[in-house]
């Protein structure tokens, strides 16, 4: 989380804001400036992407300009950290919908989980093995080797006998079922590995 503000700082920050929504490009810049690395810094540990992580903080500092005069910011560090985290989880559900999903698992470990997470965790797990046993037998098979043993389509093709135009059609059928509730699963474990965000 962005760093505690004392006294000072808040009513110095205060000022700026009434001053931004009073139409200040100097009051905003103040505050650009004096927010950014930590506002970066928060983007970064999230996604470990410089370029993603700069064009968040940009956003959100635009959001805040463009909605100066209707948008109350009471504490600006807590507001730019809830805003970050948003705008980083939406960033996440508009990628491709299972890479992000498998990524994050293959990223997952115990030491990640919070105190909670071991039941969260197993409970995540059976829902997810429910969900693809919802898929025909071929398409479930077809949908663990690329996703879950990473192998290529032509290396599915070959290892069950069939045309690799039928494996990729197969892929799309899955993801295009699965890809609703994944997104769903996806948000909620992002949300109970807390210390990701």
């Amino acid at each position: 989380m962005l760093m505690n503000q004392d006294e000072p700082n808040k009513n110095e920050d205060k000022i700026l804001l009434q001053q931004v929504a009073e139409g200040s490009t100097r009051a905003f810049d103040q505050l650009f400036e004096k927010y950014w690395q930590q506002a970066y810094s928060s983007a970064y540990k999230r996604l470990k992407n410089h370029d993603d992580a700069k064009d968040i903080v940009q956003e959100v500092f635009t959001n805040i300009w463009i909605k100066r005069q209707t948008t109350q910011i009471e504490n600006l560090p807590a507001y730019l950290h809830v805003a970050i985290r948003n705008k980083v989880i939406k960033f996440i559900l508009k990628q491709k919908p299972v890479h992000s999903f498998f990524d994050f698992l293959d990223q997952a470990s115990e030491k990640n989980l919070n105190a909670d997470s071991p039941l969260l965790w197993k409970d995540f797990m059976k829902a997810y093995e429910a969900l693809l046993k919802t898929l025909p037998p071929k398409r479930q098979a077809i949908f663990r080797l690329r996703y879950e043993e990473n192998l290529s389509t032509k290396a599915i093709s070959t290892q069950m006998g069939i045309n690799r135009k039928t494996v990729q059609n197969q892929l799309g059928k899955a993801v295009e079922t699965l890809k609703v509730s994944l997104l769903r699963m996806l948000t909620l474990i992002i949300l109970f590995f807390a210390n990701l965000f």
